[in-house]
C-alpha cells in the first residue's frame, strides 16, 4: 500500500512539472510565468519528496530529501523574488487583459 500511495505521488509530482512547464510557455509576462513556475514546481517536488520518502522505506533518507525540499523552496522564492524585481526595475510592465 505504501508503494502505491508513492508511486501517486511522484506521478502527480510530475504532473505538476509539467502543468508548470505549460504555464511557463503559454503565460503573456514574466510575472504570470514566474507565478506559474514557483508554485507549481514546489508542489511538484513537495509531492516527489514525499512519494520518494515513503518508497525508500528509510527515516534518514526522507528526512535528507526533505532538507533538499527546504533549501529548494527557499531558494526558488528568493531568485523568483529577484527576477521580479529586476523586470520591474527594467520596466516591464505586469500584463493586463485590456
Amino acid at each position: 500500500m505504501t508503494d502505491l500511495v508513492g508511486l501517486l505521488l511522484l506521478i502527480g509530482g510530475a504532473g505538476f512539472f509539467v502543468c508548470g512547464t505549460i504555464g511557463l510557455l503559454r503565460f503573456p509576462d514574466v510575472y504570470t510565468r514566474l507565478h506559474a513556475l514557483t508554485k507549481a514546481d514546489n508542489l511538484g517536488l513537495g509531492c516527489l519528496v514525499l512519494g520518494l520518502g515513503l518508497v525508500t522505506g528509510s527515516w534518514l533518507d526522507a528526512l535528507k530529501l526533505l532538507l533538499v525540499w527546504a533549501v529548494t523552496m527557499i531558494g526558488s522564492a528568493a531568485s523568483c523574488h529577484l527576477i521580479a524585481q529586476a523586470a520591474l526595475a527594467a520596466g516591464v510592465r505586469p500584463w493586463t487583459d485590456q
